[in-house]
């Protein structure tokens, strides 16, 4: 999921639906907008990055540490899950969009634009969920690392 931009609502609806799907791992593409957002995240195996209208400061770091999700420490975040190795940015990082076909992954997951992308460039596949605020269509996208079946699901508008 990318760009909740604070809607902790659509947070809550896409939660309910990776759990009925049975999502082992949620990714955060960044603008997240608050801690009602991370709350929603809180006892879920997931990593998140900032966005650029994400302000995190001390209180959020020490918030982050009390509930224990991680820190993003930096841009783009790297984990391997089932053997592949994903990367985690935002999108908004001067030259990571130019970079990203050469970047040595598997996946690359980005936000930013509120526009659904999956794309190839060689063995990397990129891929923007969409947003979950401020778009048309209120998405997210899940992806079986097993089988590289992606989907993009498209979450109701609650207000």
């Amino acid at each position: 999921m990318s760009d909740s931009h604070g809607r902790a609502d659509r947070v809550h609806d896409a939660c309910a639906l990776f759990d009925e799907l049975g999502v082992e791992h949620l990714i955060h593409c960044g603008d997240v907008g608050g801690t009602d957002v991370l709350d929603e995240l809180v006892g879920r195996a997931c990593n998140f990055v900032w966005g650029n209208m994400d302000f995190p400061d001390h209180a959020i770091r020490a918030y982050l540490h009390s509930v224990g999700l991680p820190w993003p420490e930096r841009s783009p975040v790297s984990l391997v899950l089932d053997g592949k190795r994903l990367l985690i940015f935002h999108g908004h990082e001067p030259g990571v969009m130019e970079r990203a076909p050469t970047l040595d992954a598997d996946y690359a997951f980005h936000g930013h634009t509120h526009q659904c992308r999956d794309e190839r460039f060689g063995r990397l596949r990129v891929i923007n969920p969409g947003a979950l605020a401020r778009a048309a269509r209120h998405t997210v996208a899940t992806l079986n690392l097993s089988t590289d079946v992606l989907t993009f699901h498209e979450i109701p508008s609650t207000g």
